[in-house]
């Protein structure tokens, strides 16, 4: 339904201003809703209460605008008149003046939705060829000597590096490659730049590594790193390379193909060196260790060395004590059988042998003599005379053999008895 019609359907009844007002607020509000609207600032004024009222306007109209407090984030850039920029908002009317407007919800710089689709469409064709991937990304090297980087010689980055290079590394010799980093053509020089530093050039010496950077700035500005032959040339050289593009809150597809993302300028030369304060302070703790550890060391050496002197004194004592002993019994043991000692103990053992031999028969003959009584007592006891004497007898057959039982006896044999004091002949019966 058009404003038109509305009124048409209206003129048999006289209608209030605000009535009138209302009805169109309704009608535009239906229509429109939200929208996106380009065009230039002016005339911006910042209220007291916080609200934010410009016109924005192009060469043949303009709209008011009003950005109500807290209905979005500051900007990174304050708007100002003569900004060009993009406007998402909802389309209204302010009633007390009977004004139309648009109730600004999203306010970004012109272009930015085509850019930030090319930004998009560009990352995911990147992304799929795996120019991203972690797998690829080349270490830095932790101690480089010569670096190159790749930025606007008038820019604030490259001072911003000097001076954390020259007070972190003052032994680093800086490769500085001068190119545009914003405008048409920009993106070509970059990726050249990069190429020269890259590669074997006879004018200097190679780099170790490539540094990438320029300060902050909004999309537009920014865009010659999110160009595809930047991207590419970072990823084809063989050196290692570090992107430090804009501000913390700043990405660019520079940023995911390098090896090393950086939040800022700044932070790139921090990352890629160490502190020499950091680096003499480590090596005067690893000094330190180290003379430690070598004193340690030569006092262990001289406890085994001293334990080892003990221990060669105490053997060679021992072992010279040994051959002293050894040399006294030998000593002894030659004396012991020197020829005037072994003729002594002969010339004794001679003399104690003629003794023995003197005195022998005498006392082996008393030795006799005293066996000889003793046995003559025994036999005298037990002999066969001692025992006729008691009464007993002894018989024997003819052939002189003792009779021991009658069984061994026949009549008319002649035998013959012994008794104590004589012999007689019998005859059996």
């Amino acid at each position: 339904m058009t404003i038109a019609t509305d009124l048409f359907q209206q003129t048999s009844k006289v209608l209030t201003v605000s009535e009138l007002t209302r009805s169109i607020r309704g009608i535009l509000e239906t229509k429109f809703g939200a929208v996106w609207v380009q065009g230039e600032v002016s005339n911006y004024k910042l209220h007291p209460s916080g609200h934010q009222y410009f016109t924005l306007k192009d060469a043949r109209a303009q709209i008011a605008c009003v950005v109500f407090r807290n209905t979005m984030a500051p900007l990174r850039q304050p708007l100002a008149a003569g900004a060009h920029v993009q406007i998402y908002g909802n389309v209204s009317v302010f009633e007390a003046r009977g004004q139309y407007q648009l109730s600004v919800q999203i306010i970004q710089p012109r272009g930015l939705g085509v850019l930030q689709a090319k930004f998009d469409a560009l990352k995911g064709k990147l992304d799929a060829e795996r120019l991203f991937d972690p797998a690829r990304k080349r270490p830095l090297p932790k101690f480089p000597k010569r670096i190159g980087i790749v930025t606007s010689p008038s820019g604030a980055a490259i001072r911003d590096i000097l001076n954390v290079l020259r007070r972190r590394a003052p032994w680093l010799q800086i490769l500085i490659s001068p190119v545009r980093v914003q405008g048409t053509g920009a993106a070509q020089e970059i990726a050249v730049a990069i190429r020269e530093l890259a590669k074997p050039n006879e004018n200097f010496a190679p780099v170790e590594l490539i540094v990438v950077t320029r300060g902050g700035g909004s999309m537009e500005d920014l865009w010659e790193f999110n160009e595809e032959i930047v991207a590419r040339t970072i990823a084809d050289v063989t050196v290692p390379i570090v992107s430090a593009i804009g501000h913390e809150i700043d990405f660019t597809i520079a940023d995911f193909v390098a090896d090393l993302r950086a939040p800022t300028p700044s932070a790139a030369a921090e990352l890629i060196v160490p502190d020499i304060v950091d680096v003499r302070r480590q090596m005067d703790a690893c000094l330190h260790r180290l003379g430690r550890e070598l004193l340690n060391r030569v006092r262990d050496a001289q406890q085994r060395l001293d334990h080892a002197r003990d221990s060669l004194r105490r053997c060679l004592a021992h072992r010279v004590d040994n051959y002293r002993r050894g040399l006294v019994h030998a000593l002894a043991a030659l004396q012991a059988r020197s020829p005037a000692r072994e003729l002594m103990l002969r010339r004794n053992r001679f003399g104690d042998l003629e003794r023995r031999f003197v005195e022998l028969p005498a006392r082996a003959l008393e030795k006799a003599r005293h066996r000889f009584q003793r046995t003559e007592g025994i036999l005298r006891v037990l002999g066969p005379d001692a025992t006729l004497r008691r009464g007993y007898s002894i018989t024997r057959n003819e052939r002189g053999e003792l009779i021991r039982s009658v069984t061994a006896v026949r009549p008319k044999m002649k035998i013959q008895t012994r008794v104590s004091d004589g012999e007689f002949e019998s005859e059996v019966l």
